[in-house]
């Protein structure tokens, strides 16, 4: 199963929240979101290594956006927290990663599968995951089976 960690959902949501609210410390970010202060510190740190967000020391610091969300893609927020995205140990000719290596039928097949999943999530911006879900269409009235309905 491919699955991203806690801590990229988590920044995900962080990200979130920054948007539009200027400088915001952990601690509030953290009674925002219901994410742990520590977890919030830590993830927070992360994406300014890479960036994504800028912090600011002082009386009235915090964390605040590098670039608007519809700027930054998903998977810029993946690779920054969860390192590279790489289905397997061999993709883009990575060499000494697999015991099987030099007998796998496989080896460097999955660098489309890769490529394709990489370019899908640069297709996605984090704005696109903040945005509102589109409101449901309304159910439609239950239709009587044809048999009844004749018999009415």
């Amino acid at each position: 199963m491919l699955r991203l960690s806690k801590l990229t959902d988590y920044a995900v949501v962080l990200l979130t929240r920054l948007e539009g609210e200027g400088v915001q410390a952990a601690p509030d970010l953290a009674a925002a979101t219901g994410i742990a202060e520590p977890t919030v510190a830590k993830v927070l740190k992360i994406l300014a290594g890479a960036g994504l967000v800028e912090g600011l020391r002082g009386a009235r610091g915090g964390y605040r956006l590098s670039r608007p969300l519809a700027e930054l893609p998903l998977s810029e927020v993946i690779a920054a927290v969860d390192g590279p995205i790489a289905l397997t140990a061999c993709v883009d000719s990575a060499v000494g990663l697999c015991e099987a290596e030099n007998t796998c039928p496989v080896r460097g097949r999955w660098d489309p599968v890769n490529r394709a999943i990489r370019q899908a999530l640069s297709g996605i911006t984090v704005a696109d995951l903040a945005a509102p879900r589109p409101a449901a269409p309304p159910a439609a009235p239950p239709t009587r089976p044809a048999a009844i309905a004749a018999t009415a």
